[in-house]
């Protein structure tokens, strides 16, 4: 991305929070669901790759089927904008009404007796709409990471975003970071992360619907060093204006291994609880880029493995 490209995400974004903000629902809203169908119908890479990232999720969809579930997981992505941009102006009763948890004994039980918890979600929902609701309605700081984005501006604006919420935030810079959250942790406090999409390439390898894919160690990492518990959170909207959610049960730290094997297995558990959300909710996973080995590395997709192994060309 050029300096000038940049600048004009940047300025677009600021825009967004400084007039998106001040409209009525009802408008914001509407604007959410014109923008995402006009991105739709322009079928640009991004809509191309969310349909296909679906075409994973719901491998028996008809090519009408995936249209239909792009349009609306377009139409999801700008509701999350939408509110998003506007969650600096809502209430606090708007936030606590906001969002309606299933199964929240998990996190309050494990913030109770004293533990550490870390809360991992993949791109479903509205994850800051969640955060804020935490913040809020239990009244429960947590630390968080954030991509550093470019410009150096467009970071600084999620970071103050997401820290008028409530939330700490540190930059997504390796062990320092890591280092910080443990800490967190062992003083009994809540760490979120996103983590269905390894940034670092050098994540753990899991099997997501069918096909091998990488998730950040992090969630995994810090349950075993700190004693934290490691709980899936999953994220849906329905017709209401109200998003839901679940969550899961603590992910166990097995018993025997080394650090390594007790890693794989705990993110492979955990990539199996979103996978979960994901199937019953695909509309509402965000994931507009690339995310499977296949689609990283052409040469790891399967009709490429075997055509490779049938002329004897098959590499290591």
């Amino acid at each position: 991305m050029s300096n000038a490209q940049e600048r004009l995400t940047d300025a677009l974004y600021g825009l967004g929070w400084s007039t998106v903000k001040k409209l009525p629902e009802p408008v914001a809203v509407r604007l959410g669901r014109t923008i995402a169908d006009l991105a739709w119908k322009q079928r640009g890479k991004g809509v191309q790759r969310l349909e296909s990232n679906y075409a994973r999720v719901v491998p028996d969809a008809s090519p009408e089927r995936l249209a239909e579930l792009s349009r609306a997981g377009m139409r999801s992505y700008l509701r999350y904008w939408m509110e998003s941009f506007r969650l600096p102006a809502w209430s606090e009763d708007r936030i606590k009404h906001g969002f309606d948890p299933q199964d929240l004994h998990h996190l309050t039980g494990g913030l109770a007796a004293g533990k550490g918890v870390i809360l991992a979600l993949p791109h479903l929902g509205n994850w800051d709409l969640a955060g804020a609701w935490v913040t809020t309605k239990l009244q429960t700081p947590f630390t968080t990471v954030a991509e550093r984005l470019k410009p150096e501006t467009l970071y600084d604006r999620f970071v103050a975003y997401r820290e008028g919420l409530g939330m700490e935030v540190l930059p997504h810079n390796g062990g320092s970071a890591f280092g910080t959250l443990a800490r967190r942790l062992r003083d009994g406090g809540l760490v979120c992360l996103v983590a269905d999409r390894d940034l670092s390439a050098s994540g753990v390898e899991v099997d997501f619907f069918g096909e091998t894919t990488r998730m950040p160690a992090g969630p995994a990492l810090l349950a075993q060093q700190t004693g934290a518990l490691l709980m899936p959170v999953t994220l849906w909207y329905d017709e209401s204006p109200v998003m839901r959610g679940r969550v899961h049960p603590p992910i166990a730290v097995p018993e025997s291994g080394t650090r390594e094997e007790k890693t794989s297995v705990m993110t492979q558990a955990l990539a199996d609880a979103f996978a979960t959300g994901i199937a019953d909710h695909p509309e509402d996973w965000h994931m507009l880029q690339r995310l499977w080995l296949a689609d990283l590395d052409p040469a790891k997709a399967p009709e490429n493995r075997d055509a490779a192994r049938a002329s004897g060309k098959e590499t290591p």
